[in-house]
């Protein structure tokens, strides 16, 4: 009948049909409304879509959903999960695990002042650093990173084919550079790894007014910040790509870390923004001035 109106009148062509006019003009107003309902999630789709690719393919619904708010959309969590289901999109969730293995005699021992409790209300109060190692064509690359507890942010890290207490110390470097003068004695927490209890660490350690703390042996949950983050970096960048060569390896961490994980990825634990941009509304003079 909507096709006919044109040609026929709607009284004659109900006749015809034995419908009644008021039945068609019911049908025919909930038409317009199932269209502009259609129009709308269109739209939405078309924003989740873009929002998913622009975090890389790692955001699910929490964090698009955040996106949409940052943009000026009003959508709750569930819609933008329908609609990531609609479209078969999936965010990417970390795990925790853990590697054991033989350890040498500590030669510096060093308490946990910590206690897993990482975040203490404040920035450079803790550092929290760690090693993990990272599979290329040229065989392993070992990766040694020292975040922020407070704002989660990575202030140094540094890459090589040996796991040695020099990657160690180029880490702490960098995080003292991008820092500057530190408000007070910061925090270093560490497993028991061979290079942190070394007496090279402890020097360097002791040079720049940084205090070592270190969990217990073989309890990953005394390190969980460190582990959370390695299952971020392997999970939503690193076993989605194929590296042929170290330097591969090398580039591609760097700006993932740099771009990405400190400027653009939303952390839940800050308030759904990225590490810089929660530097960037404290009152504090580090996150002021070495925010870039």
């Amino acid at each position: 009948m909507a096709k006919e109106r044109a040609n026929y009148s709607i009284m004659m062509m109900a006749r015809a049909l034995e419908v009644s006019r008021a039945g068609f003009y019911a049908w025919f107003q909930r038409l317009g409304i199932v269209g502009q309902r259609q129009a709308r999630r269109d739209d939405l789709d078309a924003q989740v879509r873009w929002f998913h690719e622009l975090s890389r393919g790692t955001y699910g619904a929490p964090r698009i959903t955040a996106d949409l708010h940052a943009a000026g959309i009003v959508v709750d969590r569930k819609t933008v999960a329908r609609s990531m289901r609609r479209q078969g999109l999936e965010g990417l969730s970390t795990r925790s695990f853990r590697v054991s293995g033989r350890r040498k005699q500590a030669e510096c021992r060093h308490g946990d002042s910590c206690e897993r409790t990482w975040d203490k209300g404040r920035l450079d109060a803790v550092w929290v650093t760690d090693f993990t190692y990272l599979r290329c064509g040229e065989g392993w690359v070992y990766l040694c990173a020292i975040r922020d507890g407070h704002s989660r942010r990575v202030l140094g890290f540094s890459m090589g084919p040996k796991q040695d207490t020099d990657l160690v110390v180029t880490a702490l470097d960098k995080a003292r550079a991008l820092r500057g003068e530190l408000p007070g004695q910061v925090v270093l927490h560490a497993d028991r790894g061979t290079q942190f209890t070394s007496a090279k660490l402890n020097d360097a350690t002791v040079a720049a007014g940084v205090r070592m703390s270190m969990g217990k042996t073989g309890v990953c949950w005394d390190n969980a910040m460190a582990e959370s983050f390695w299952a971020t970096l392997k999970v939503e960048y690193f076993y989605r790509h194929a590296f042929a060569t170290r330097a591969e390896v090398y580039d591609g961490v760097s700006e993932w870390i740099e771009v990405f994980y400190n400027r653009y990825r939303r952390h839940s634990a800050i308030g759904d923004i990225s590490p810089v941009a929660f530097e960037l509304t404290l009152n504090q003079p580090a996150a002021a001035l070495k925010a870039a």
